[in-house]
């Protein structure tokens, strides 16, 4: 069996409906995503005083990502990926609605752990490209992974622009007026959840309906956490972390430089595009050019898009054009490290393996956004830029050392 297991006969008009469905899915759970993340350092910010603690949101809801991934990736393997993934989505939708009640209640802790459980969306979000390419053919791994994330964009890109519109939702319920998005992501995240379970049939996860006989734990990863697989989920966590450090900041620094929050959801919207927007592109060139060229050209547009973000100053412009390079360079090395990982590694621990892949995303995207508050209030947002870029080094030394190491092979 190759590493992408079996292939039925009757894989590929499953393969569709798995993929056409979790597009759908990704949409309206993006909403919900995009809309919570555009506020979150400004709700925190708002009801702490401080532009100190506004980092803790983003920290909060990538530990909450990372807190939720290996059990979903447990359920994936013992009932399949729909109710994993439902699971995911209904937590999210816990977590808005605990956001709007500790805002309410100008209760912090209540606040972060409202973002702990909002993280379960994003744990569902980023299992859910997996979940298209568990029944991919190989030569087409990185398209399917691409697709589902491609989706993302409609619900992403809306997602910050409904700041303007939970505003006024807020006013009518008589609550903060940066507490209304919340609202959005709490129905986007049920509607998410109900139509994964209503929806996602065949379980991608389990083609013949059976099962497999035996389950394997989270300690039968490791032994394949190793070379390409180790490089590729090393680069994941790595670019996830420049994104998130740089992303959580920016809206409180465009804040303080007198920036309304019709401009600085613009300015998220198009950070997310640049994320999701053109991934089936980079999932065609790490398919047809390989993932090690596609994660270095992805490298080099992170790089590029800290030193524009982190010289904008007042400028809003350079600045959301650096956040647009941001998620294209985030884009092209995750993608492609996905379809690295996930070509590289046997069916039957791939989902555990993915599982401790998304759970170092998170963790280094929870340490990338909670330095960002220290470096920002200590030194500045310029400082954080040139923090950030530093992180490529690693990825890119890796991947060379690898090329010399392995020839470059096609999909190395």
């Amino acid at each position: 069996m190759s590493p992408s297991g079996p292939e039925p006969t009757t894989a590929w008009p499953a393969q569709r409906r798995t993929v056409g469905t979790l597009a759908l899915v990704q949409v309206v759970g993006g909403v919900g995503n995009g809309a919570g993340l555009a506020v979150g350092a400004l709700l925190i910010e708002d009801v702490t005083g401080s532009a100190g603690w506004s980092g803790l949101a983003v920290v909060a809801m990538t530990l909450g990502a990372a807190l939720f991934t290996v059990p979903l990736s447990n359920l994936a393997l013992r009932h399949g990926r729909r109710p994993a993934l439902t699971m995911g989505w209904l937590g999210g939708s816990l977590g808005a609605t605990g956001v709007v009640v500790g805002a309410e209640l100008a209760s912090l802790p209540l606040l972060l752990f409202g973002f702990l459980l909002f993280g379960a969306s994003t744990a569902a979000n980023l299992q859910s490209r997996f979940a298209a390419a568990d029944r991919a053919r190989p030569e087409s791994v990185g398209r399917s992974l691409s697709l589902v994330v491609w989706a993302t964009t409609i619900g992403s890109v809306a997602g910050p622009n409904l700041t303007g519109p939970g505003a006024a939702v807020a006013n009518l319920l008589d609550i903060r007026e940066l507490a209304g998005p919340q609202l959005f992501s709490a129905a986007s995240f049920a509607l998410a959840g109900a139509l994964t379970w209503l929806l996602l049939r065949p379980d991608p996860l389990e083609p013949d309906g059976t099962g497999s006989a035996t389950k394997p734990k989270l300690r039968d990863a490791l032994p394949h956490i190793r070379g390409r697989v180790r490089l590729a989920i090393v680069t994941v966590a790595l670019s996830h972390a420049v994104m998130v450090a740089v992303m959580a900041l920016t809206p409180v620094h465009m804040s303080h430089h007198g920036s309304d929050l019709k401009i600085i959801g613009l300015t998220i919207s198009l950070h997310i595009a640049g994320m999701f927007a053109f991934s089936p592109l980079f999932g065609w060139l790490a398919d047809r050019w390989g993932a090690t060229p596609t994660i270095l050209s992805g490298q080099g547009v992170l790089v590029a898009a800290c030193a524009i973000a982190g010289k904008a100053g007042h400028n809003e412009a350079q600045i959301t054009f650096g956040l647009f390079l941001l998620g294209i360079g985030w884009s092209m090395s995750v993608i492609a490290a996905a379809a690295m990982l996930t070509s590289s590694v046997d069916h039957s621990v791939r989902p555990l393996v993915q599982g401790v892949s998304d759970l170092s995303m998170n963790l280094a995207g929870a340490a990338g956004g909670l330095l960002a508050g220290v470096i920002v209030a200590w030194w500045s947002f310029g400082a954080l830029t040139f923090v950030a870029a530093l992180l490529v080094i690693p990825v890119v030394v890796g991947l060379l050392s690898q090329r010399v190491g392995h020839g470059g092979h096609r999909n190395g």
